[in-house]
């Protein structure tokens, strides 16, 4: 087998799932060539993804789990090497996130959970200066869109989205994506494990003006707040300190539109976009 490239961390999930793919399409015999031809994927691209210097989409880990016949094992190495495009300080809620059965948010923007993948890309590509930052917005993009699976898995988990109006008024450059974005939000109103409300302006001020909060509960019963604002974030364990976060969050709750009248504001948004 060839060798990882020097600036490739060999214990990477990212280099792990490179030689994944390196061992499987030796194994069935083809050559990079081949695979591109049969699979229909640029032959530099798969190169990139086998030493470790790129991550994929999830669809493109399904496609070569099916060509493989690989079990599904690409997808969980590339869950793997997903969360380690996250900063350290994210690394423990990442953790928790995937198997809460109950989670409750509140956000000033457009949550990553919601964010459609053109929103996405515009949120983080604001420091892009560089290829190299290029890319490296690409898979923080492929990172956070990934995270969205999370929402439909089974049993799905019992979601609450509080949004604040700032998030709706604050579009992206490109109408016809914002105007995407805000369907996408329609759309994830109507599945019945999400309820998605709206805090309008007319609340006023209120005590979570600067940061977002991320309530998650385990099938255990245990239960972590998660705080971000101004470049920070805190998970916060105590249980003490995490029941006064979920008092603030039901005190917000029920200041925001109820359900359906949150989902026809957002209609009116949408309504004046066109």
């Amino acid at each position: 087998m060839t060798a990882q490239p020097a600036d490739v961390d060999e214990g990477s999930g990212r280099a792990a799932l490179g030689r994944a793919l390196r061992y499987l399409r030796e194994r069935s015999g083809k050559s990079l060539s081949e695979l591109a031809a049969e699979t229909r994927y640029d032959k530099s691209y798969l190169y990139r993804l086998e030493a470790g210097q790129r991550l994929s989409k999830l669809a493109v880990m399904e496609d070569l789990d099916r060509y493989y016949e690989s079990g599904g094992l690409l997808v969980q190495l590339w869950k793997v090497a997903r969360r380690e495009v996250f900063k350290d300080k994210y690394k423990e809620f990442m953790r928790l996130e995937p198997t809460a059965t109950v989670m409750h948010l509140f956000t000033l923007g457009i949550p990553g959970l919601l964010q459609t993948e053109d929103v996405a890309r515009e949120s983080l590509s604001g420091a892009q200066e560089s290829q190299e930052d290029a890319e490296s917005v690409e898979e923080q993009v492929i990172a956070r869109v990934g995270r969205q699976q999370l929402l439909y898995r089974r049993p799905a988990p019992s979601v609450r989205i509080i949004i604040d109006e700032y998030a709706l008024r604050r579009p992206v450059p490109d109408a016809k994506a914002w105007r995407e974005q805000l369907t996408h939000l329609i759309d994830t109103a109507e599945v019945p494990s999400i309820v998605l409300q709206v805090l309008p302006f007319s609340v006023g001020s209120h005590h979570l003006m600067d940061g977002s909060l991320t309530l998650l509960w385990q099938e255990d019963g245990t239960a972590v707040a998660y705080t971000e604002g101004n470049g920070c974030a805190e998970l916060i364990e105590d249980p003490a300190a995490v029941t006064r976060y979920r008092l603030s969050y039901d005190r917000l709750r029920d200041r925001a539109l109820p359900p359906p009248e949150s989902a026809g504001f957002i209609r009116g948004v949408l309504e004046e976009q066109t």
